[in-house]
């Protein structure tokens, strides 16, 4: 059976932008109309009645799918939230909180007609919940980069080119033994994409430039100390770090001063700006603009149910601080 994704791809559009055309929700360009219709005609796609009556419905309410599963950071996932709803709010939506972790949960809230968009969070390089959001006339958009999502929109932070960042920073810095210690063990098992992008980045850039890098998983409770430790015990020319596990950060921050020959370490932490301040002996940071992400990504799922065509992907840069820099924003008491 033909689905709205098929279509949307010969037509060279969005979903969102075919379930406009059909449903006459929002003003759509008539060349936009026409290729839309042609691919429709093209394909023999016959949506159901009932799917073309929900789509002309609309709730102002947005579902936001945000799933705490094991090792994921609840206090950057509220931050990412905390984004979206007041973005939502600023523009007359409410947010329903989806806290699923599978597709059935999104296709209850689009096909019982509860919600007009759907962001989903915690995305994996592949993720399972793709293939349905595809077949829904409810428009989706990702917090997060997929390996591939054919006519989804992605809205994240590049986490890629942070790693690449980081990698040449500690180049810079004299290093030739570096690694990336990150996010728990069941997070990279998932293949959690910001995991799985951050570490190809940090890796190729480490390659091209010649230094011996590796990736460590670590937890992110009191364990991480001794999984620190065990890092660098085993590595003892380890002398740069980027350290990107914002629940694990406070235990292990004093642990990050020195090596395991006691030489000193530079430290690349990629967390919150709020995070970095608390960590004096943090070299450089990285700041995850969490809230910006995610007000990012709801204006761009705002735009979508407008009938505006996205960029397929949209990255927040990231941007190297130096801890001078970060004290210096903080205020004297």
């Amino acid at each position: 059976m033909v689905t709205i994704a098929e279509v949307a791809r010969a037509a060279g559009v969005s979903i969102s932008t075919v379930s406009y055309v059909m449903s006459g929700k929002r003003t759509i360009s008539q060349e936009t109309r026409d290729r839309v219709e042609q691919a429709i005609a093209d394909l023999k796609y016959s949506p159901h009645a009932s799917a073309r009556s929900l789509a002309s419905r609309s709730t102002n309410v947005i579902g936001l799918q945000a799933p705490l599963r094991a090792g994921v950071d609840v206090h950057v996932v509220m931050e990412i939230v905390a984004g979206v709803v007041r973005e939502a709010r600023a523009n007359q939506y409410d947010i329903l909180l989806l806290t699923s972790d599978d597709a059935a949960g999104l296709s209850r809230a689009a096909r019982a007609s509860m919600v007009d968009a759907l962001l989903v969070m915690d995305i994996e390089s592949d993720d399972p919940r793709i293939a349905t959001l595809e077949e829904l006339e409810t428009p989706a958009l990702l917090i997060g980069l997929p390996a591939g999502a054919d006519g989804i929109a992605c809205v994240d932070f590049d986490f890629e080119a942070a790693g690449r960042l980081a990698a040449s920073r500690l180049a810079e810095l004299g290093h030739t033994h570096v690694a990336l210690i990150g996010a728990p063990e069941e997070v990279m098992a998932r293949h959690t994409s910001y995991a799985d992008r951050l570490n190809r980045g940090f890796l190729a850039a480490a390659e091209e430039l010649g230094l011996d890098a590796r990736v460590h998983a670590c937890p992110s409770s009191q364990e991480s100390v001794a999984a620190v430790d065990a890092i660098l015990a085993e590595r003892p020319d380890v002398t740069g770090i980027l350290f990107h596990n914002e629940g694990a950060l406070p235990y292990v921050a004093g642990r990050l001063s020195s090596g395991a020959d006691g030489q000193e370490l530079d430290v690349i932490a990629l967390c919150p700006a709020n995070v970095a301040r608390t960590v004096p002996t943090l070299t450089d940071s990285i700041d995850v603009p969490a809230e910006v992400l995610g007000a990012s990504a709801t204006r761009a799922i705002l735009q979508l149910l407008e009938g505006r065509d996205l960029p397929p992907v949209q990255l927040l840069a990231p941007r190297l601080e130096s801890t001078a820099d970060a004290a210096a924003s903080v205020p004297a008491p």
